[in-house]
C-alpha cells in the first residue's frame, strides 16, 4: 500500500496535499533481495511466472494477537503464497521510487516500527534523508511491528494521535461563525 502511495502522489504531485505513510516499502530488504536471488527471480519470472514462493507471515503484522486473528479471518487479505511476477512489481516499484525520492516535495509523515519484518525500515530513513521535502517527519516507534495503527495499544494510540495532530496542523484554519458572517 505505501508503496502504490508513493508513486501515485509522484505522478500527480498536485492531487496531494501531503500523506501519511505507514511502514511502506521503499526499497527491498538488501538481505533478502541479493543480487543471486534477483537473477534467479528474473529468470523465473520468464519461465514460470506464476511460480508462488514464500507467504506473508502474518505473525509479523502485529503484535496484538488479536489484529493478527482479524488478519487471518480477512477474506480480503491475500493468504497464499507470493507469486514470482509479483515479486517482480515490487522490485520494479522499489526501483521507480528510488528514482523518485529526490524530487519528492509533498508534505509527508513517515512512521515505521524499529521491529518491522516486512517492509525495512531502511527504505523509510532512506527516503526521509534524501526528499527534497521541506516539510517531512519520519517518527520510529520501538518495537513497533507493520501495522503500527494496529500494533500493540501502547503503540496503537500514540500512532493514531501522531497522525491526527499531523493532519490536523496541516489543514486550513478554519472560519469561525463571526468571520463567515452568520
Amino acid at each position: 500500500g505505501g508503496a502504490i502511495s508513493i508513486l501515485s502522489a509522484c505522478e500527480r504531485p498536485s492531487d496531494f496535499a501531503g500523506m501519511v505513510l505507514i511502514a511502506p516499502m521503499v526499497q527491498m530488504n538488501p538481505e533478502s533481495a541479493t543480487p543471486f536471488k534477483i537473477f534467479v527471480a528474473k529468470l523465473l519470472n520468464h519461465m514460470l511466472p506464476s511460480l508462488t514462493l514464500g507467504s506473508i507471515e502474518s505473525k509479523w503484522v502485529s503484535r496484538d494477537k488479536k489484529q493478527v486473528e482479524a488478519y487471518d479471518a480477512d477474506e480480503l487479505n491475500h493468504h497464499g503464497g507470493l507469486r514470482v511476477s509479483f515479486g517482480m512489481q515490487l522490485m520494479g516499484a522499489a526501483e521507480r521510487i528510488e528514482r523518485a525520492i529526490p524530487s519528492i516535495s509533498w508534505p509527508f509523515l513517515l512512521l515505521h516500527g524499529d521491529a518491522d519484518k516486512l517492509c525495512d525500515i531502511r527504505g523509510s530513513k532512506m527516503m526521509y534523508e534524501n526528499t527534497a521535502s521541506s516539510d517531512k517527519k519520519l517518527k520510529i516507534y520501538e518495537g513497533g511491528y507493520h501495522a503500527l495503527h494496529h500494533d500493540l495499544p501502547e503503540v496503537a494510540q500514540p500512532v493514531l494521535k501522531d497522525v491526527t495532530s499531523w493532519i490536523t496542523e496541516r489543514l486550513p484554519a478554519a472560519k469561525t461563525a463571526q468571520q463567515q458572517g452568520l
